[in-house]
């Protein structure tokens, strides 16, 4: 069907053409000598048509879309035009058809000109044109915020909906350069540091905006926030225009549909520069494993491990369809990628030594875990199990299996643990990081790399989901207490900075000396109040917390912390010279220690002994209060 309409298109362009191309004969003709007859011979008027035809082939001339008719597309024109006049005058001097005068051909060019490029320009400037709907008291006042190109094309969308929903009130550009100026007709107001006196100067003129909206989408993080703080001032929405690529169908123009600002683009944060080449020497050609491949983090490195083009990625996860899920993206996006999927608990120690004997992983990114705080408090033994000796597990059978680097993804929940989640990740750290001691020492055997982070934002069972789904029924806005805090990054960011550990990691030429079996930490900025991210969520939606959204407090559920923390206090931070990562300062213990202490503990999960677990737990971590009985000790901020 939609190559049928490209056709019929192409035809109507050759048939417009072709008919204003003989019109230009006559007219040409009788400006070139009005005392001749303009309409003899008449076969010259086909001819003109069919040289024009001939002409506008080489040039793709009946290709060009008449809406979208630029200064290139009237080159086009020139061009086809200066050749259609040269073949009509030798066409004319092989047949002996004289000319009128010897400047005939170039008055039938820039008549050829003239009548092809007109109703290219017209038709341009009449879709352009708003229609007189958008005048109409109903269309809703927008401004403008962002690049002078992005508004550009916004506005030129905005000419394409049939519906002219929107009036457009002015812009606030991204340079104060550019103020004053126009845009198809509307003033750019100011730039971005004006926004506070632009709509205090609307609002007196009774202009005020009912809604601002975003067009450049790379405009996030504090800049957006700031913008944003201020439209709430004046409770005016904000709304984010459609990406670029999206706000123009040339077959089909779509209605220009706004969406809310998503609480991501406000927490995002200027991207550090990473070393893309250092990763891609590590990955490029490599075997690579990913554990827990199915989840937030574990597929989102599945992505950036695959960009790099690993000889092969292996995906393993307990979750079929998480795993088949991220497999089938693959699939689509790095189609050359040589991939396994492997369904595997990393509790089966039998079944992840076989796993690694066969496919010998070089690289090991272990992001299996149970993370969510109260179902670990519920269920302990599943627990520690997967998190400290599944870790074990994987960290044992990469060794065994020759790997060069595992990269442990750790979490904040494991500095001064509350929880049973926190404490058996603290356990898992402290096996790598004795791992990595000893290699690093015997100049040999396998880097086991840790990297500790916060949340991520929009993880699976994280609260920004849960808040929006919360939103969607209208709340309330569940939070457990006014003064909780969390770190949260985006994942893409996270990630990126997981591999750039991993690099340096690896490396280890550029760590500060004395730093072997150190955790890399993530730099995640300053801890975001839970309670404000619930009410800017509610104002990004356009309603006012409180007043038509309650945000209602639940109390702290077993093993939470009303702050989290990325250092303990005998780690103090060591900058790297890496942008976005510091290192803790290892805590040493002794790898046998340590691993007969998981195997213990183990033993206790298989066993079902609870108590016996904890105990053994709390002697390897005396910082974790939790009481014997499986119940968390007091909550500490």
């Amino acid at each position: 069907m939609a190559a049928a309409r490209s056709w019929i298109r192409i035809a109507v362009n050759v048939a417009l053409d072709g008919g204003m191309a003989a019109l230009s004969v006559p007219v040409a003709r009788w400006l070139a000598d009005p005392a001749v007859s303009a309409w003899h011979p008449l076969w010259d008027i086909p001819l003109g048509a069919l040289c024009l035809l001939l002409a506008g082939i080489p040039f793709r001339l009946f290709l060009q879309y008449w809406r979208f008719a630029a200064i290139g597309d009237l080159l086009t024109v020139a061009a086809s035009a200066t050749l259609a006049a040269a073949l009509f005058a030798g066409a004319t001097a092989l047949t002996g058809s004289a000319s009128p005068n010897a400047g005939f051909p170039v008055i039938l060019a820039l008549t050829l000109l003239l009548f092809l490029g007109a109703p290219r320009v017209f038709y341009r400037w009449r879709r352009g044109r708003p229609a007189p709907s958008a005048r109409h008291l109903d269309a809703a006042s927008i401004l403008l915020v962002g690049g002078i190109e992005d508004a550009d094309l916004f506005i030129r969308a905005l000419a394409q909906d049939r519906r002219q929903a929107f009036k457009v009130e002015g812009l606030l550009a991204s340079s104060d350069r550019q103020t004053g100026r126009r845009i198809q007709g509307h003033r750019i107001l100011g730039s971005l540091d004006d926004v506070a006196a632009v709509l205090e100067q609307l609002q007196a003129e009774d202009r005020l905006p009912g809604t601002l909206v975003f067009v450049t989408p790379e405009l996030a993080g504090a800049r957006l926030a700031q913008v944003v703080a201020q439209a709430d001032r004046f409770g005016i929405q904000v709304r984010q225009a459609p990406r670029p690529t999206a706000l123009a169908d040339p077959d089909k123009p779509r209605p220009v549909e706004l969406r809310p600002v998503a609480i991501e683009d406000l927490l995002n944060r200027p991207q550090v520069p990473l070393d893309r080449d250092g990763m891609a020497r590590l990955i490029q050609g490599r075997r690579v494993i990913v554990t827990g491949a199915g989840g937030t983090i574990g597929s989102e490195l599945a992505r950036q491990v695959a960009a790099f083009g690993p000889g092969t990625l292996i995906l393993l996860d307990n979750g079929e369809y998480a795993l088949w899920q991220i497999d089938l993206e693959l699939a689509e996006t790095h189609p050359r990628v040589n991939r396994r999927t492997l369904i595997a608990d990393i509790r089966d120690e039998a079944r992840i030594r076989a796993i690694f004997e066969e496919h010998r992983p070089e690289l090991v990114f272990h992001a299996a875990a149970l993370k969510h705080v109260p179902m670990v408090e519920a269920n302990p033994l599943e627990g520690m199990a997967t998190n400290a000796a599944g870790t074990r597990h994987v960290a044992d059978a990469a060794r065994a299996a020759g790997a060069l680097a595992m990269v442990l993804i750790s979490t904040d929940k494991a500095v001064n643990p509350t929880s049973v989640m926190g404490a058996s990740k603290r356990l898992a750290e402290m096996y790598c990081q004795a791992l990595d001691i000893t290699a690093r020492s015997t100049h040999q055997g396998m880097r086991c790399i840790t990297v500790r982070f916060g949340n991520v934002l929009g993880s699976t069972g994280s609260v920004v989901p849960l808040f929006q789904r919360q939103l969607a029924r209208g709340g309330p806005l569940t939070v457990t207490h006014p003064d909780m805090q969390r770190y949260f990054m985006t994942v893409r960011e996270a990630v990126g900075l997981v591999l750039q550990a991993s690099v340096l990691g690896v490396g280890g030429a550029s760590l500060p000396s004395g730093e072997n079996g150190g955790i890399f930490v993530l730099d995640m900025g300053e801890p975001v109040k839970i309670v404000d991210l619930a009410r800017q969520m509610i104002r990004l939606v356009g309603l006012q917390p409180e007043q038509d959204i309650e945000i209602r407090f639940t109390g702290l559920r077993p093993g939470e912390k009303l702050f989290e923390e990325l250092f303990h206090g005998k780690e103090p931070p060591v900058p790297t010279g890496y942008p976005g990562l510091l290192m803790a300062s290892p805590r040493t213990a002794d790898p046998a220690i340590v691993g007969r202490a998981i195997e213990e503990i183990g033993h206790a999960c298989k066993g079902g002994q609870v108590k016996l677990a904890l105990t053994l737990l709390g002697r390897l971590i005396p910082e974790f209060e939790h009481n014997i009985d499986g119940s968390a000790g007091e909550i500490r901020a």
